[in-house]
């Protein structure tokens, strides 16, 4: 846990920007997580989220990536995003279309042939 939570924090001094807790605020309940990566591999910054089980389905992954895809495009003037998924993640493409990103391409990601998405034509 603690390694992770350096990566996390070494994204912010490198980029700027990592990902961000989704707390509820009713209950101060943290809930998963939605924000920005720059992962070696890919040419562009990509939007990634995850939630707990009993969250998924209840708009807080759309709301929380709105607000990421707002604030890269429109204070850190990132473009295009970019976003990877498991070619049978239905409700992760849906999201992830929903936020304006389309279907790119199939690439290999360590060896599991994956689908990339994107804000603009790459």
């Amino acid at each position: 846990m603690a390694g992770s939570n350096l990566v996390i924090i070494k994204s912010y001094q490198d980029n700027g920007y990592g990902l961000y807790a989704v707390v509820l605020k009713q209950t101060n309940q943290v809930v998963g997580m939605s924000g920005l990566v720059r992962r070696e591999g890919l040419p562009h910054t990509d939007i990634g989220f995850g939630f707990l089980p009993e969250f998924m389905g209840k708009g807080y992954a759309y709301e929380a990536s709105k607000a990421v895809m707002d604030y890269a495009q429109n204070v850190l003037e990132l473009n295009p995003i970019l976003a990877i998924t498991v070619k049978d993640n239905v409700r992760s493409i849906s999201l992830l279309n929903k936020l304006g990103l389309v279907h790119s391409n199939l690439i290999d990601w360590e060896g599991e042939e994956i689908l990339l998405l994107s804000t603009a034509s790459l």
